[in-house]
């Protein structure tokens, strides 16, 4: 396995380019990002023998700007760090950003732009499920390369993508465990109205049915979708005593959503909310007041101590500004950067098949802790539970010991246990079925 933490990448990358990084340190460094919309040639550039040009693919806009903007600036710092230290093979690398706009046909759209046109070596994008299904058969058809930074429902291993966020195992099903064991056995779901939150609900329904709890009820929002008092009130009818919320909303349904529990009297004593799409940055635009006392599962807060965060969190904060706050899907999204910058240099091409073979084994010391890619594209994460706490940070509650490996086929749904995933063998690849 190929282990590197941030600083020791740093330095076997300007170590790596040699002398032609020292020819190029008395030449203009070039733009480090493409407007989309800036007229410029991105296309040619990343022919430039100086230069790798990567996508970026994030909603900058729509509902779910909210979240996504964060974990652009997130992939930039790690650019700007990787081209500091002297880039990739020796050329800097240029970002091409596009606006998914929170409408998955636009994301795909996007996604056939950044590789046909811009001719991308990899693309850095997309947050919900919906997104990414969406571009998935655009991957697929042209098999080029998405790295994907957020937690997700599972029940998919594509070759073209590499995710860095929690599978199911890492997040979802950890969740609920510590739930039926700190907070009761009977569980409301509300999600918005996609892939996600669906799949993820039907993950949890049967982790209770196998394990004593109760799904008392459950009711979904479209996307966007600020009316949630009918689903306070369901909850209200369904847990008159009180109990235990799930919730995977996205985007800014949250807002609303924890708003109008506490106006309603609903506060965590008694009806205790675990969130899997809340995080640091939408407790601060939401408001801690709202959601302190409530709880997320992540693999990555910003109070994790340990000398890697501390460092990141300082250098995140130096560029964006003191009052910036740090969160899993940003730090996922950072570490993606850099896995594949790993990847990259090990492969000695930014060729697609050799990168992604290059890949396996990566280990990087992230913020969050050690992390490593899997064959099956996933990779091992520690599982943390936190509770807001009234400046906007978590405490954490509750942690594994240690990385967790990743299960992208969920072992409670019947129609994928006993089914894993390795791309590493092309007899396996994106799902067989395994001896036990």
């Amino acid at each position: 396995m190929t282990k590197l933490g941030r600083r020791k990448f740093l330095a076997y990358g300007s170590a790596a380019a040699g002398a032609s990084v020292f020819l190029k340190a008395c030449a203009p460094e070039p733009e480090t990002e493409v407007e989309a919309d800036s007229g410029a040639s991105p296309a040619a550039a990343g022919a430039d023998s100086d230069v790798i040009t990567v996508g970026i693919l994030h909603s900058l806009s729509g509902t779910m700007a909210i979240s996504e903007t964060t974990v652009v600036d997130a992939e930039e710092l790690a650019i700007e760090e990787i081209n500091a230290a002297g880039g990739v093979l020796g050329k800097q690398i240029v970002a091409v950003k596009e606006d998914g706009a929170s409408d998955w046909p636009t994301f795909a759209e996007k996604a056939e732009k950044l590789i046909d046109q811009d001719q991308v070596a990899v693309v850095f994008g997309c947050w919900t499920s919906a997104s990414r299904k969406a571009v998935l058969p655009v991957f697929e058809e042209k098999d080029h390369m998405l790295w994907y930074p957020v937690q997700y429902e599972g029940q998919e291993c594509s070759q073209n993508i590499f995710y860095t966020g929690a599978a199911p195992n890492q997040q979802i099903e950890p969740a609920v465990d510590w739930l039926l064991e700190n907070k009761g056995t009977d569980f409301f779901l509300v999600g918005s109205d996609y892939v996600f939150p669906r799949t993820a609900n039907n993950i949890i329904k049967e982790q209770l049915k196998a394990n004593g709890g109760t799904t008392v009820g459950e009711d979904y929002l479209p996307l966007g979708n600020t009316e949630v008092t009918p689903i306070i009130e369901k909850i209200q009818q369904a847990l008159p005593d009180g109990g235990v919320i799930f919730n995977s909303l996205n985007g800014d349904s949250n807002v609303a959503f924890f708003k109008q529990l506490k106006s309603a009297g609903m506060g965590p004593d008694q009806y205790p909310v675990m969130s899997v799409s809340i995080a640091e940055e939408e407790v601060r635009q939401i408001g801690p007041e709202f959601l302190e006392g409530h709880y997320a599962a992540w693999n990555y807060f910003q109070t994790v101590e340990s000398p890697a965060n501390e460092k990141w969190v300082a250098d995140f904060k130096a560029k964006y500004g003191e009052d910036r706050v740090t969160n899993d899907p940003m730090e996922a999204a950072y570490i993606m950067v850099y896995l594949w910058a790993q990847a990259v240099e090990a492969a000695g091409t930014t060729d697609i098949p050799a990168v992604r073979e290059a890949a396996y084994g990566q280990t990087f010391e992230a913020p969050e802790g050690l992390v490593t890619m899997q064959p099956n594209h996933h990779i091992s994460k520690t599982v943390r539970i936190g509770e807001v706490r009234d400046d906007g940070l978590f405490e954490i509650v509750s942690s594994t010991d240690g990385p967790l490996e990743p299960v992208p086929w969920n072992q409670y749904v019947p129609d994928t246990k006993g089914y894993a995933c390795d791309w590493s063998d092309p007899a396996k690849g994106g799902r067989y079925k395994t001896e036990a």
